[in-house]
């Protein structure tokens, strides 16, 4: 199935790409999240004479994510309390929901869908640098430290 991109999706394509996808990816997700529109002879038309309306929003949507990096790279290091073993090995992990939730109560709001951790949930007691993506261009980052809660 062939859809037009209404904006800039990760690993798949840029504004205004015409680009092919499973059926069931364009049907469900892209389309009705107003990602994308069937590539339709009459669609590519419409599309083309929104172009410079949707470049604008795109444009926008970039330099408040730029204003949200900022903030984020503002902000001091963040100390989240958790039960540790005697190796500083955790009772548990520390997930995305729980550093969207830290970050956020530190000032800046962001979302489980935006920490990146590639290497899985953090189990150790330390510092670290964690990867937030605002928008598709922008990336943040922010420092985290996982303390034992009785240090």
């Amino acid at each position: 199935m062939e859809v037009i991109l209404l904006e800039k999706i990760r690993n798949l394509g840029s504004l205004g790409d015409k680009v092919k996808v499973a059926p069931g990816y364009g049907r469900n997700y892209l389309v009705p999240q107003g990602k994308a529109t069937y590539a339709t002879a009459d669609n590519l038309k419409k599309f083309e004479a929104r172009r410079a309306e949707l470049e604008k929003a795109a444009a926008e949507a970039v330099q408040t994510a730029q204003r949200r990096q900022q903030a984020l790279a503002a902000l001091p290091v963040i100390k989240l309390l958790a039960k540790a073993g005697e190796e500083g090995k955790l009772f548990g992990s520390i997930g995305t929901k729980d550093i969207a939730d830290a970050v956020t109560q530190a000032g800046v709001e962001i979302h489980k869908s935006e920490v990146i951790l590639p290497t899985g949930v953090l189990r150790q007691l330390g510092d670290y640098e964690i990867h937030i993506e605002v928008h598709g261009d922008v990336m943040g980052s922010v420092k985290i430290s996982i303390v034992s809660e009785a240090a």
